[in-house]
């Protein structure tokens, strides 16, 4: 299950809410988050109207280049197969690196979360944690007004203060009273989950399936009504009580850590396995070609990739957004704890040198510890023209006055990249509100919002589909997007397909909740554009503008918000 909802689940566990509270208003239609509004009734961007204005143009499309910075890709599934970049100039499998970029046989992308031997990293620690403990014999205990401090030494202090509060404060993590629920119910989802195996006869069965079963007796109807409470809960319902399990399992696991985090040093799983000199930028030719490594790890990553370019009108699960597109895996984020900020600035750096125009980035962190080495690779990308699109995150949080990394503000320079965009999730009002009851906002931080509710794409393993929501799911929207204007009007730049997409996105006249205190807002309130994206508008848009891709746009200067220092 997706993080976001932990606060749901434990509710749910808790027994102070009631299911329904959660369950949608109204059910949301597979590929509602490309509809149009005025057509279908469902807040979508309009897709369609979009792709009718650029055939009534007699529009050729170009092939655009779309690198996904993700936990990996199922590369054999039907409806992305042939949308996976593969790089022209490697041969594949023969242990030579023919276009000497540094990577030997990176067919689709590469994997720098994993080690020349092949091993590689399928769950982390979080960042807090690390630098809790890294930073912990440099300054616990010391007084540093007595001390004389450089201002870099002033920010790595700040930096763990921020962190000791967060693992030794109890702010963030779940109590031990919530982690004893936890666990109670993990056990007990077991058992109800062996109890129903036999009573329905199959080793795999969904929500759906389980919703509509009717038990023989009282010790299955007890198992039905728990093990069904808590996948409604977390929106499962398309999934299999294994997932369910197995995800319920991993979380327990998660917290458990986050228990243990004060007292006790992280797992260096990521040194384990990639066995580079983290510390040392220039070792950079590190990894592994092996981008989906497993269906477990490459499930987020191929549910992104097929929300910007699954094949479109083929009759096989869903569209994507984008109609000629090429996803280049770059495997930085292990299906569990924080990415490292040295693989987010290589994988980067990757992208753009090796033709991406739109950078995903799905993912996100609270502490940045050598956010340098990432500032340094954002303005690399931003002089390669290439488009960069965040998503928001899924705390519920204002993160105009929150810190939330990556972000397009340099650490050195009090300047921002003006080739990023960052990304809410929206909803659809008949069915839970506008605006996700779990996205991130900020009226300068968040740009726009898009589709992440109950988006249906594809996952890892089998030709499969299923339902995930998140900042996750809106910010491939955006980025799809992106690649669908480039496609039509390459000589647009980075800059300008921001401003096509912000500048278009539509306003709604109602009130919006938002997500952090209930209170009823304008969406120009907790967002920079005030607006939903809507690719009608945005190609519109696009249309009546002079191509600038080759001219040299400098970075925006902006005052440094001070959240920026790691």
């Amino acid at each position: 299950m997706n993080r976001l909802l932990m606060r749901t689940l434990l509710l749910a566990i808790h027994g102070l809410v009631s299911v329904t509270l959660f369950a949608q208003k109204e059910e949301l239609p597979r590929g509602w988050h490309l509809m149009d509004k005025q057509d279908s009734g469902y807040y979508g961007i309009s897709m369609d109207k979009a792709y009718t204005f650029v055939k009534a143009k007699k529009l050729k499309s170009k092939t655009v280049i779309v690198a996904v910075l993700d936990t990996g890709v199922d590369t054999t599934h039907e409806d992305i197969k042939s949308i996976l970049w593969h790089n022209p100039k490697e041969i594949a499998g023969n242990g030579i690196d023919d276009d000497m970029n540094g990577y030997v046989d990176d067919i689709y992308g590469w994997n720098f979360i994993g080690g020349s031997d092949g091993k590689n990293v399928e769950d982390d620690s979080g960042e807090a944690t690390r630098v809790y403990h890294m930073l912990k014999s440099k300054w616990e205990g010391k007084d540093i007004t007595a001390m004389k401090l450089t201002k870099e030494e002033m920010d790595e202090y700040a930096m763990w203060k921020r962190a000791a509060s967060e693992i030794t404060g109890g702010n963030s993590k779940t109590s031990a009273f919530e982690l004893l629920l936890m666990k109670r119910a993990y056990t007990s989802c077991r058992k109800s989950d062996s109890i129903l195996r036999k009573e329905i006869g199959k080793e795999l069965f969904s929500g759906i399936e389980l919703d509509l079963f009717i038990p023989a007796n009282s010790d299955a109807k007890k198992a039905k009504n728990l093990l069904l409470s808590l996948m409604q809960s977390s929106e499962m319902m398309e999934s299999s009580n294994q997932e369910f399990i197995e995800e319920f399992g991993d979380e327990v696991i998660q917290e458990e850590r986050k228990a243990e985090a004060a007292s006790t040093p992280p797992e260096n799983y990521r040194e384990k396995a990639v066995k580079d000199n983290y510390y040392d930028f220039n070792d950079k030719f590190y990894g592994n070609p092996d981008v989906m490594v497993s269906n477990k790890a490459a499930l987020h990553g191929t549910h992104v990739t097929g929300i910007i370019g699954a094949i479109r009108n083929n009759d096989i699960g869903i569209d994507g957004v984008a109609d000629n597109v090429k996803i280049m895996m770059v495997r930085m984020l292990p299906p569990s704890g924080d990415e490292h900020d040295k693989d987010i600035a290589l994988a980067i750096r990757y992208a753009a040198d090796n033709g991406a125009q739109v950078i995903n980035m799905s993912f996100g962190k609270k502490f940045s510890p050598e956010k340098k080495w990432v500032d340094e690779s954002v303005r690399y990308a931003e002089s390669k023209g290439v488009l960069m699109v965040l998503a928001a995150g899924n705390d519920s949080k204002n993160i105009d006055t929150t810190y939330n990394y990556p972000s397009p503000e340099f650490q050195s320079d009090g300047k921002s990249a003006n080739n990023w965009i960052t990304v809410g999730a929206s909803g659809d009002p008949k069915a839970g509100g506008l605006i996700a009851y779990f996205s991130n906002y900020g009226k300068k931080e968040v740009d726009v919002f898009a589709p992440g509710v109950k988006i249906y794409s594809t996952i890892a393993g089998g030709n499969t589909y299923q339902y995930e929501q998140g900042t996750s799911m809106a910010s491939p929207v955006v980025a799809g997007l992106a690649a669908f204007i480039l496609e039509y009007y390459p000589d647009l730049s980075a800059q300008q397909v921001k401003y096509a997409i912000e500048k278009s996105a539509v306003k709604p006249t109602e009130k919006v909740i938002n997500p952090e205190t209930g209170e009823m807002v304008s969406l120009s309130d907790i967002s920079k554009s005030g607006g939903v994206i809507n690719a009608y508008e945005a190609i519109k848009l696009a249309s009546t503008l002079k191509g600038e891709r080759n001219k040299t746009v400098k970075p925006t200067t902006s005052t440094v918000n001070p959240k920026v220092k790691g």
